[in-house]
């Protein structure tokens, strides 16, 4: 077996088991194992009942006491029995929306049970437990074991038993020799793989994370060595003339630029008008105002005779972003074109978009990704922007500039301290955006646990009362067999049936197809509806000023700059904000991470406090989310291998980086079935 190989080569994967590793990226064996698990269970010895506490997860030896009964609420089916430990405490469990349980549970039957717990009406639950015999249960205990990222249909064993094929399998060759391991004290990468799937002590995985994490950076600090040294060859720019009309389109809007936007304007207008290329980073905290400074670079480049282009990260995004777009224009009165193009509009509107972006006749041009498809043939761009730049690995915000040498701007809304931005956009000019604008009140914090929930819809009601908005995100899409958190599909039922029909409910999640996301979002910004139940996709840019509150379900689970973006898409009108911040911890109030967020709105504050907390075991549950383009490698995690990896990229010789581009090519090449 190569590691190039698809997933299909490993005995007993056929085309449906494949279509399910492909649903989670996994396509080739190297896919696999950079799958790495997000978490390990090391299974306890069996406790009882009285011990519970609501939020800790447990290992129960109980017996079955009551006959499966069956209820629906709403869209869910609820399977519940009482049983008790070998003290006659009883404890209820509880499974939602599998009634394959009623045909396996019989009163008597005794069973290892290991699941969350919840507080019910008249006593403890244990939620979507798994069960096991005691014999079975045993030979678990004290070993570390793998949890992985899931999709229905799909397990940890099914995984497990893939990888340790791969490991026994194929050849894993290093480009850093046995030396060099040793001097930049890494693990060598084979022995790396194998204890991140297969560890026997925790220490040992985190060293071997390590490892991981420096293979991505380095492979990014070389793109980036790379880019910078094309850039210094292409250095003369198409200079661009300040007009009259980005003072006009200022004036047309409804408030006046912070002292910030004013100072990033005043850094990129000196770019455009220099004759050299500018390759600059408008880094502003959610909310700062970055769009709008964006649109003034636009229409510059518009009303000198060429094209720009933005690119954001996801479709409601650039549909948002190519709306305010025209308005902005229309305002203006500008007779300016602003042409979307996004994967899945349909071919007819694509074809249509393209032809006016090869002919010119689409000045000001945003889209997602599929701006860098072949297809798309610019006719004299000249300005390539960047959203949220750390969606885009470095290849593909290169690719936006179609091989020519355009102005480029990177945008992005992660404060990220200092010491690591300078690492990380070292190639790029930075301005940064420090202050909001005026209109805007501080967003009121508070971190509490699940018993606060009740409380929390109460404010939810009244705030839609007065006529406002409200977002409630969960981590997951659907209900998983090992990870005990919310769910959006059952929130939302939960959801109906707590407010029973009196708010409109809407679902958003990334498994949508773009169309639908978009469908969802214009009726949440036209007040269709009053709650969205949704993943982190609403992380980036969305913009409903109606919106007064976020409730956060897991929120431990969640890197910190994740959190603040995602408490960024309240408090954008002018009415009072509030972020709810739900920690199932077991600990609410004495988490020191949440309560940084609590005490502050401060996202650079915020970057460089999380900085300063993260240590060599912060390792599950708090990545920070789509940070730059890394399947293992989080900047504040593992802000010493950064760092490592960039001193390398500096010093490695020409062996060595030719080693790495074969690394790389592992996983290049992707399957699809």
């Amino acid at each position: 077996m190569y590691l190039t190989d698809s997933i299909t080569s490993l005995k007993g994967i056929g085309t449906k088991t494949a279509a399910l590793f492909n649903r989670v990226g996994v396509f080739s064996l190297w896919d696999l194992l950079m799958y790495i698990p997000r978490d390990f269970i090391v299974f306890p010895e069996p406790g009882s009942v009285s011990e519970m506490v609501e939020g800790g997860t447990y290992a129960l030896l109980l017996t079955v006491k009551t006959e499966p009964r069956m209820v629906r609420a709403g869209r869910l089916n609820i399977l519940s029995v009482t049983a008790a430990d070998l003290e006659g405490r009883t404890v209820v469990l509880k499974w939602f929306n599998s009634p394959f349980m009623k045909k396996l549970l019989n009163p008597g039957m005794t069973r290892v049970f290991y699941g969350r717990a919840m507080a019910g009406r008249s006593s403890m639950e244990l939620q979507h437990p798994k069960y096991y015999e005691k014999e079975e249960y045993e030979k678990l205990t004290g070993v570390m074991q793998p949890v992985y990222p899931l999709t229905k249909g799909l397990s940890s064993k099914t995984i497990g038993q893939a990888v340790s094929r791969v490991l026994k399998g194929t050849g894993i060759s290093d480009f850093l020799k046995p030396e060099e391991c040793r001097e930049l004290k890494l693990m060598e990468l084979k022995e790396a793989l194998e204890t991140l799937h297969r560890p026997e002590k925790m220490e040992n995985t985190v060293k071997a994370r390590k490892r991981i994490a420096f293979n991505e950076f380095l492979a990014f600090m070389t793109d980036i060595k790379a880019v910078k040294e094309e850039r210094e060859k292409a250095a003369d720019g198409i200079e661009l003339m300040e007009t009259a009309v980005a003072k006009r389109v200022t004036e047309s809007l409804p408030f006046s630029l912070t002292n910030a936007q004013k100072r990033a304007w005043s850094d990129i207008m000196a770019d455009l008008s220099s004759g050299r290329v500018m390759n600059r980073l408008l880094q502003g905290d959610t909310g700062s105002g970055k769009t709008i400074v964006a649109f003034l670079a636009m229409i510059t480049a518009a009303e000198n005779g060429y094209q720009a282009a933005l690119m954001a990260p996801t479709e409601v995004l650039a549909t948002q972003h190519a709306l305010k777009l025209r308005k902005l224009t229309e305002d203006a009165g500008l007779p300016i074109k602003t042409v979307l193009l996004t994967g899945s509009m349909p071919e007819r509107e694509k074809r249509q978009a393209r032809q006016e972006i090869e002919e010119g006749s689409a000045q000001l041009v945003i889209g997602t990704h599929a701006l860098i498809e072949d297809k798309v043939l610019f006719n004299n761009l000249c300005l390539a922007i960047t959203d949220e730049q750390h969606r885009f690995g470095v290849k593909q915000r290169e690719n936006l500039s179609k091989g020519k040498s355009p102005h480029v701007l990177v945008m992005s809304a992660t404060p990220i301290p200092r010491t690591l931005a300078i690492i990380l956009y070292g190639d790029l000019d930075i301005s940064v955006m420090d202050d909001m604008p005026g209109m805007r009140l501080p967003i009121k914090n508070c971190v509490v646990g699940p018993e606060y929930r009740s409380t929390a819809y109460k404010f939810i009601r009244k705030e839609a009362e007065k006529g406002h908005q409200a977002y409630v995100i969960c981590p997951m899409v659907e209900a998983s067999e090992s990870m005990s958190c919310e769910n959006v599909t059952d929130y939302a039922e939960k959801l109906r049936s707590v407010f029973g029909g009196s708010l409109r409910i809407g679902v958003l999640n990334g498994r949508m197809k773009g169309r639908e996301k978009t469908e969802v979002m214009d009726r949440f910004k036209n007040h269709e509806l009053d709650l969205l139940v949704s993943t982190t996709v609403i992380e980036v840019g969305v913009d409903v000023p109606n919106a007064t509150v976020m409730m956060i379900e897991n929120a431990e689970r969640f890197g910190l700059a994740s959190l603040h973006q995602i408490r960024g898409r309240v408090g954008r009108g002018d009415a009072q904000g509030y972020c709810i911040f739900i920690d199932t911890s077991g600990n609410s109030g004495e988490n020191e991470r949440l309560n940084i967020l609590k005490n502050s709105n401060d996202g650079f504050k915020i970057a460089d406090e999380d900085l300063s907390l993260r240590g060599p075991g912060d390792l599950f549950g708090i990545r920070q989310s789509g940070e730059m383009d890394f399947r293992v490698a989080d900047i504040y995690n593992d802000a010493d291998m950064l760092r490592l990896a960039s001193r390398f990229a500096d010093e490695a010789d020409d062996e060595t980086l030719s080693k790495l581009r074969e690394y790389r090519k592992y996983g290049e090449d992707k399957v699809i079935l």
